[in-house]
């Protein structure tokens, strides 16, 4: 009698199969089966007529009939000579990491390296769009990666320039991450996979104009109110609610998400804590009076975190609300040159503050930038730069003849 194959699934299944479960290999062929795993395969049956349930070491099906097999021609469940077994491919190796092993080693060496809550959920995020990737190949193990599935899952990312030049570097330093630490013996992303064209230009950073400034703020007058409802929460929010959102943005350089959960908590006195310096010290922002008795009024109504007003707490829900309703601001405010976003109140914090002869170093502190990146972009506004070239025009022409039309 035929000896009966089946995998007999562990606790600790990387498929998060039930533990004791059993599935067979028509099984999990079939189309709509989970997760692979590495649990090893058993056999039952009857050899020299005694029936026995044993356990035969290897987790590939092709591996374990050839060891069911020398058990059958011997027909003893004794230890018996079995011809050479293929080694074991890649894949089902004991010393293996699995994907969410790695990932989620990958995101607690980020957080440890204390970087920025808008950094730090872009790993999120690659990690969240790399599990799923993992999970439509079937795969389980970190070592499954080949560079073509590499190939594809960075094709399947469809993002600007600029953007895919970044989530590049993060595929690159998840999988250095990964060879450090020797859990693969080859990299999956090969030095001919590059950013696309137009990745290393630097972004445009344009601020709003004190005109657009005012023409915002004038949209906000004339929005009336606005009915929401999510699930069985309904409310209204109006041009005051955004007038709020909108000077928190102008008057600390803070990004959307900061604002959208922004704790009263930070308030102290004038100043809004915007971040401690990694080389000590706190950075605050100085706000005026009318605006910070606005705020408490805000805290009154709606709690130490302003601007949820009652609907979810989830950073994206909440961010993606306001972005809709600054988006409807924009709209009744007329034509931009540049298409009006929130993260263009950052730049004009920046703007401000370096037309009115603040430095370079003090800005860079309060946008949590360096002085380098400030320069570059925005160079613009930087007033001793500009003083700094009309010296060299001067000195460079200085004593030549003077030319006129004639």
């Amino acid at each position: 009698m035929a000896l009966t194959l089946y995998r007999r699934h562990r606790k600790e299944c990387e498929g998060k199969h039930l533990e004791d479960s059993r599935s067979g290999e028509f099984e999990e062929g079939r189309r709509g089966w989970g997760k692979k795993c590495a649990c090893l395969i058993h056999v039952s049956g009857t050899l020299g007529g005694k029936f026995n349930r044993k356990q035969t070491g290897k987790s590939s099906w092709d591996e374990a009939k050839v060891v069911a097999s020398a058990w059958e021609a011997a027909q003893s469940w004794s230890t018996v000579a079995v011809a050479p077994v293929p080694s074991a491919p890649a894949e089902f190796r004991s010393d293996r990491v699995a994907i969410s092993t790695a990932t989620a080693a990958f995101l607690a060496n980020r957080e440890g390296a204390q970087i920025a809550p808008a950094t730090l959920r872009k790993y999120r995020t690659f990690v969240r769009q790399l599990t799923a990737f993992a999970e439509t190949q079937g795969y389980v193990m970190l070592d499954q990666f080949s560079a073509a599935d590499i190939d594809v899952f960075y094709g399947t990312m469809k993002l600007g320039a600029r953007a895919k030049g970044k989530w590049l570097g993060t595929l690159r330093a998840f999988f250095r991450f990964c060879m450090h630490r020797k859990w693969l013996q080859e990299n999956p992303v090969t030095a001919d996979l590059k950013p696309p064209l137009g990745a290393n230009r630097v972004a445009n950073k344009v601020p709003f104009t004190d005109d657009e400034l005012e023409r915002i703020v004038k949209a906000c007058d004339v929005l009336g109110e606005v009915t929401w409802k999510s699930g069985d929460r309904a409310g209204v929010w109006t041009g005051e609610d955004a007038k709020d959102f909108i000077w928190v943005l102008a008057y600390t350089g803070l990004r959307i998400s900061d604002v959208a959960l922004f704790d009263v908590k930070r308030l102290r006195g004038n100043d809004i804590f915007l971040r401690a310096k990694k080389n000590g010290g706190d950075v605050f922002a100085y706000i005026p009076d009318w605006l910070r008795a606005r705020l408490e009024a805000r805290a009154a109504r709606f709690g130490h975190m302003p601007f949820l007003v009652g609907e979810s707490t989830r950073l994206e829900t909440v961010t993606d609300t306001w972005r809709r309703k600054l988006n409807k601001v924009f709209d009744l405010a007329g034509q931009f040159e540049e298409t009006p976003t929130p993260h263009r109140f950052r730049h004009t914090f920046a703007r401000i503050l370096l037309e009115r002869g603040v430095p370079v170093a003090d800005v860079a502190d309060l946008l949590g930038d360096d002085e380098d990146t400030v320069r570059q972009h925005y160079s613009r506004w930087v007033p001793e730069r500009q003083a700094r070239l009309t010296n060299i025009l001067r000195g460079a022409f200085e004593g030549r003849v003077s030319v006129s039309g004639g």
